[in-house]
């Protein structure tokens, strides 16, 4: 057993830096490579990855989702916030809910049920800040578009946790003809929300306070790293969203610490690996055949979520006033979707009656490999149109 989990680790490490750089050449994003690699070494092609082991290596995904959190909750200074100000609010309600809208109206009009659509369409509220984030840290892209980003997909996974929670509870009783609960619809997703908030803040303050006593880079890199796996293990325990808590943690940090350069150059010594495996990983985890089971509501699924996402952003980015580049632009950094998504096709499996939960399953995961694929490419021209990559950093 050992054997074969140090084999597996051993390919997976070295393949998706191979495939990687290998794709580098023609100008593909890192993120890409690894999910291209994934799908090569995973079960749908060569199989060097067997499903079994794919799934036994989730702990890995659970610890990268923790420190992609962190990371983004990092770059959430309130001094930039306030500079963007109302903006990056009515940003992140338009694009995730225009993006609702459609594709909730689209379902409808090629004769789907309503608790199915509406179930769906609140999913397609959700972006994946990972592969964001991993584009805009290879190629060090800076500027208004980049500080309008980051905020926006920080936010956008707590609009889609309340969407879904009211969606799939409106879906799930209009199947079973059960009574409606406010509690259950709003109540229950708000109180995780602030609770998950809460247990961040409440974590960045007590570490905050304790780095007085760290001596070297080295205790703080030890430190910081067992509070993130505790904090993540917390929120695992308790129903709350663990995303929401590190960047709560990472948020917190980066506001009330005179040292927190400190704290994420320890952090980062560590990081590539750990997304390397995460991003290689989700690739094998993608089942290709999936893709040949939704047909029509998937491809339309695909099409109307982007078009709704860059519209929404696009105009919330116009109320805001601000700069064209971000108007024109912004849309395109929020196609990526995937661990929030497939998080939640899993529950709108378990919750909602055969067969609307598995169709949403195999329509989110199918979408997965099309948007984890295409994200990154599209998110890199994006912010090369709006000139904040420097050549450079190609």
């Amino acid at each position: 057993m050992n054997f074969e989990i140090l084999l597996h680790l051993g390919t997976i490490l070295l393949v998706g830096f191979i495939v990687s750089k290998i794709l580098g050449l023609f100008k593909f994003p890192e993120v890409t490579g690894y999910l291209i690699a994934g799908i090569l070494i995973g079960p749908s092609v060569l199989g060097l990855i067997p499903e079994e082991a794919v799934k036994n290596f989730d702990i890995i995904s659970e610890v990268a989702l923790a420190f992609i959190a962190f990371s983004i909750g990092a770059e959430l200074k309130f001094d930039d916030l306030k500079r963007v100000g109302k903006a990056i609010f009515i940003i992140t309600i338009l694009e995730a809910l225009v993006a609702f809208f459609l594709v909730t109206v689209v379902m409808l009009l090629l004769g789907q049920s309503f608790p199915f659509s509406l179930a769906i369409g609140s999913i397609a509220c959700a972006t994946a800040p990972a592969a964001t984030l991993m584009v805009i840290k290879q190629y060090k892209a800076e500027g208004p578009l980049v500080r309008t980003l980051i905020p926006v997909v920080a936010l956008d996974d707590g609009v889609c946790i309340i969407a879904f929670g009211v969606a799939s509870t409106l879906a799930q009783n209009m199947i079973q003809g059960g009574a409606f609960s406010m509690m259950n619809m709003v109540g229950k997703p708000i109180i995780q929300i602030l609770a998950a908030l809460a247990l961040g803040v409440v974590a960045g303050i007590i570490m905050v306070k304790s780095m007085r006593f760290m001596k070297n880079q080295g205790q703080i890199q030890v430190s910081f790293i067992g509070v993130i796996f505790l904090l993540a293990a917390i929120s695992l325990r308790f129903d709350l969203s663990s995303l929401l808590t590190m960047m709560a943690f990472g948020t917190t940090i980066c506001n009330t610490s005179r040292e927190e350069v400190k704290v994420f150059n320890a952090i980062e010594v560590i990081t590539p690996a750990i997304f390397l495996c995460f991003f290689v990983l989700s690739g094998a985890d993608l089942n290709l055949a999936s893709l040949t089971k939704v047909g029509l509501l998937g491809i339309a699924y695909v099409v109307a979520r982007v078009i709704g996402k860059a519209l929404g952003a696009g105009i919330g980015a116009k109320i805001g006033n601000l700069p064209s580049t971000v108007q024109q632009n912004l849309g395109f950094c929020l196609v990526p979707q995937a661990g929030v998504a497939i998080g939640l096709s899993l529950i709108a499996k378990r919750i909602i009656p055969a067969p609307h939960g598995e169709v949403i399953r195999d329509i989110i995961l199918s979408a997965t490999v099309i948007y984890e694929l295409v994200g990154p490419l599209l998110t890199k021209m994006a912010l090369l149109r709006a000139g904040e990559i420097k050549k450079e950093n190609l």
